[in-house]
């Protein structure tokens, strides 16, 4: 059993939309939590942190070794989130996009093992399945990666070096991560679920690419969760692991999505393209989590958009289209 008050975790991209939501989740559970980011968008999402005796900031660059050596400094425990999130992004700065998702992440682990961390999680992604071969087939871990973006390739690759390490004295977990939606310390609009819900309660309509596509689901909140719930398990379950992180019975189309959304937001108006933008279309099952760790999510979709929805019907957030609500 961990004794949580004497571990101290690291985690990497901690101010970003994930990592400050695994922040609060951490301190909440008597973790101390040192967060290293280069705080490319701001910030603000730790100033609920600060002053805490628990948590410790850390500005620097994962691609320099002597940040990173410095971040590592009486640390326990390792959660990789940072990364260039996403496709667009991954796209607009593709060599970025490699230094970071895969150099600077190898180099990280190689630094991890001469400091002696005792265990690293990785923030991977269920994108790496790629697009389904059979119609409505449900992929679980043994299902083959079929990554069809530079973002996805970037994980999966870092994926298999971590697999490939195993004669490492670091226990090691891989987490693909369901499509993201609801409320952090650091929101995001740019999500599909998020961004269907604000435009929508701003009275905009939807114009929707593939609305048959499926995709799994997964608030932030149960995200941050199962990264704890991966650094206190027991190590024999999770070493060399990797798990789909969400509940089978959360997989959506884009379609099904408006369809809830209607119910939150009646007057909603959408409209479907014809033309496939993103050709990525997988559902997943969540199973291996839920049986061998026993997580459960806590949010279903439809929390999700009525969350979001109240946001803009209170005018909570005063300008709901700006940039930096966005990773691009």
């Amino acid at each position: 059993m961990v004794n949580k008050q004497s571990k101290t975790v690291l985690v990497t991209g901690g101010a970003g939309y994930i990592g400050s939501e695994l922040v609060r989740v951490l301190l909440q559970d008597d973790f101390r939590v040192v967060v290293f980011d280069n705080l490319s968008f701001g910030g603000e999402s730790l100033l609920s942190f600060w002053g805490n005796p628990a948590f410790t900031f850390i500005k620097g660059d994962l691609r320099h070794d002597d940040d990173v050596r410095n971040a590592l400094q009486g640390v326990d425990y390792v959660c990789h989130l940072a990364a260039i999130v996403g496709e667009p992004p991954c796209k607009k700065y593709p060599e970025l996009a490699l230094e970071v998702n895969w150099h600077a992440s190898v180099r990280l682990y190689e630094l991890c093992e001469e400091a002696g961390i005792e265990r690293f999680v990785f923030a991977s992604t269920c994108s790496n399945y790629g697009k389904m071969a059979v119609a409505d087939a449900l992929l679980d871990e043994t299902a083959e990666l079929n990554p069809i973006s530079l973002y996805s390739e970037t994980k999966v690759n870092f994926e298999k070096y971590l697999l490939s390490q195993e004669n490492s004295t670091i226990t090691r977990t891989i987490l693909r991560f369901s499509t993201v939606y609801g409320i952090s310390p650091r929101p995001r609009f740019d999500l599909t679920v998020n961004e269907f819900t604000r435009d929508a309660a701003l009275g905009k309509p939807l114009l929707i690419y593939g609305e048959n596509f499926w995709r799994p689901y997964c608030h932030v909140s149960d995200l941050a969760r199962s990264v704890k719930m991966a650094l206190t398990a027991d190590a024999g379950k999770v070493n060399g692991e990797a798990f789909n992180v969400g509940d089978t019975g959360q997989n959506y189309t884009k379609k099904m999505l408006a369809a809830e959304i209607g119910k939150a937001i009646p007057s909603l108006e959408v409209n479907y393209h014809p033309v496939v933008t993103d050709p990525r279309d997988y559902k997943v099952n969540c199973d291996k989590i839920k049986n061998v760790l026993g997580f459960e999510i806590s949010k279903t979709v439809p929390n999700g958009i009525t969350e979001i929805a109240s946001l803009f019907r209170e005018q909570v957030i005063s300008e709901p289209m700006s940039a930096r609500y966005g990773n691009v």
